[in-house]
C-alpha cells in the first residue's frame, strides 16, 4: 500500500493551494485579442460606410484622373497618364479658371472661418444663461442649420434680388427715403462673394454655436466664482477662464469650419444658375469640378481637379492643425 505524505503547511498554518496552471496566462493572452475583435466588430458599420462611400469613390477618381473619360461617349476610357494634371497647371484655358476658383475658395475660407467662429462663440456665450424660455432662443438660432443650403440660397436670392422688389433693396430704399436705387448684389463682382459669405455664415453659425455651447457648459462654475472673488472683470474672466476652458473645442470648431468652407458648392451653383450670380467672382473648385464633369462631360479632367484640390486641402488642414493645436499636446 502506497502512503501519501501530506503537503507541508505554510508558516501561518494554512495549506498551500494547488499549483498554478497555465489557464490564467492563456486567458490573459487571449483577452486582448477578444477585445480587439469586439472593437473591430463594433466599428465595422462605420468602417464599411467609410470605405464604400469615401474610399472606393476616391480610388476610382484617382483611376479616372489618369484617363480621358467623356460622359456619355461610346468610346472606352483612354489612358492619359499625367496629361490631365499637366493641363490644369499649364494650359491657359484650364489653369486660369482653376487658379481663380482656388483663389475664391481661399478668400471664402479666410473670411468665413474667423467671422463664423467668433460669431458662434458670441452667441454661445449669450445663450449660456439660465433664463426662462432659453431653449426657444437656442432653437431659433439653430433653425437655419436644419434648412438645406439649396433652400437657403433660394431665400437669399429673393433677399438680394437686383430689382426694386428685392427685400434688401426695398429696405434700403425705405430707410434712405427713396435715395437708394436698385443694386445688383449678386451680379456685381465687388459684392457677389460677400453675398455668398453672408448667407453661408447665416446658415452655418448655429451648428458651431451648439458645439461651443456644450464646451462652455463643461467649465466648472467654481472658476468663475473664484474669479469674481478676485474682482476680475468680465473681460478678464473671458480671457483667463472661458478661453482656456474651451480651447480644445474652439480649435475643433475652427478646423471643422475650415474643412466645410472648402466644400462650398450648393449656394454658388443655385445662385449662378438661377440668381444671376457673377460666376467668375464666385467660382469655387467644387463648382469648377462639377461643371467640368456634367456641363463639359469631361470626367477625367474633373477627377484630376478634385484630386489636386483634395491634396491642397489636406496640406492646409495639417498646417492649421500644427499652428492652432491645444497647448497640452506634444
Amino acid at each position: 500500500m502506497t502512503t501519501v505524505n501530506p503537503a507541508p503547511a505554510t508558516p501561518d498554518g494554512r495549506k498551500p493551494g494547488p499549483p498554478p496552471t497555465s489557464a490564467e496566462p492563456v486567458r490573459s493572452r487571449r483577452r486582448p485579442n477578444r477585445d480587439w475583435v469586439h472593437g473591430l466588430l463594433m466599428s465595422a458599420p462605420a468602417l464599411g460606410g467609410l470605405i464604400a462611400f469615401v474610399g472606393v469613390p476616391f480610388v476610382y477618381a484617382v483611376f479616372l484622373s489618369f484617363h480621358n473619360v467623356l460622359l456619355g461617349s461610346p468610346l472606352a476610357p483612354r489612358f492619359f497618364g499625367l496629361e490631365q494634371y499637366r493641363r490644369i497647371f499649364t494650359d491657359p484655358d484650364l489653369s486660369g479658371p482653376f487658379l481663380r476658383a482656388l483663389l475664391n475658395n481661399l478668400t471664402f475660407a479666410v473670411a468665413v472661418v474667423p467671422l463664423q467662429t467668433a460669431l458662434a462663440l458670441g452667441l454661445a456665450i449669450l445663450l449660456n444663461r439660465k433664463l426662462k424660455a432659453i431653449g426657444v432662443f437656442r432653437s431659433l438660432f439653430f433653425m437655419p442649420v436644419v434648412f438645406p443650403m439649396a433652400l437657403v440660397a433660394v431665400i437669399w436670392r429673393l433677399i438680394l434680388a437686383r430689382s426694386d422688389q428685392g427685400m434688401l433693396n426695398s429696405a434700403l430704399h425705405a430707410v434712405s427715403f427713396g435715395d437708394w436705387g436698385a443694386f445688383d448684389w449678386l451680379g456685381n463682382g465687388a459684392t457677389a462673394m460677400a453675398s455668398i459669405i453672408v448667407l453661408s455664415i447665416w446658415q452655418g453659425v448655429g451648428f458651431q454655436m451648439v458645439i461651443l455651447l456644450a464646451g462652455l457648459q463643461q467649465i466648472p462654475g467654481e472658476l468663475y466664482e473664484a474669479a469674481q472673488l478676485d474682482r476680475a472683470s468680465r473681460w478678464q474672466q473671458f480671457r483667463h477662464v472661458t478661453l482656456p476652458g474651451i480651447r480644445g473645442t474652439l480649435v475643433f470648431v475652427a478646423m471643422l469650419t475650415s474643412v466645410l468652407s472648402f466644400r462650398v458648392f450648393d449656394q454658388v451653383y443655385v445662385l449662378v444658375k438661377g440668381g444671376g450670380l457673377d460666376e467668375d467672382a464666385t467660382r469655387t473648385v467644387m463648382y469648377q469640378a462639377v461643371t467640368t464633369a456634367f456641363d463639359q462631360n469631361n470626367i477625367g479632367q474633373a477627377s484630376a481637379i478634385t484630386i489636386v484640390f483634395f491634396l491642397i486641402v489636406v496640406v492646409l488642414t495639417l498646417i492649421q492643425r500644427r499652428f492652432v493645436r491645444p497647448g497640452n499636446e506634444d
